[in-house]
């Protein structure tokens, strides 16, 4: 059985950081891609950073720059550091796992960017 739990998430000011994780339980993971999704209200779901398996990583454009994925392997553990927080960063994000044909998903974590 596999099991993602986010932490991290919370209310931040515009210009704020904050460091989301992911703990994952139940697989080899030091196999899997992981990632962190969001989706704000109204909106479809949107990758916002991915890692592979040899730690090669990819954003989008709109994160670029700001947010940053990493992985710790012994620990089965993804985190996204993110710095220079707007409100349009507003949403819910979401841990992701894929293992050759599985995907697994986190429960989800808050985060409002507001003053």
């Amino acid at each position: 059985q596999v099991h993602l739990v986010e932490s991290g998430g919370g209310l931040v000011q515009p210009g704020g950081s904050l460091r989301l994780s992911c703990a994952a339980s139940g697989r080899d993971f030091s196999i899997a891609v992981m990632g962190w999704y969001r989706q704000a209200p109204g909106k479809e779901r949107e990758l916002v950073a991915s890692i592979s398996t040899g730690g090669v990583t990819n954003y989008p454009d709109s994160v670029k720059g700001r947010f940053t994925i990493s992985r710790d392997n012994a620990k089965n553990t993804v985190y996204l550091q993110m710095t220079g927080l707007k409100p349009e960063d507003t949403a819910v994000y979401y841990c992701n796992v894929k293992i050759f044909w599985s995907t697994y998903w986190g429960q989800g974590t808050q985060v409002t960017v507001s003053s």
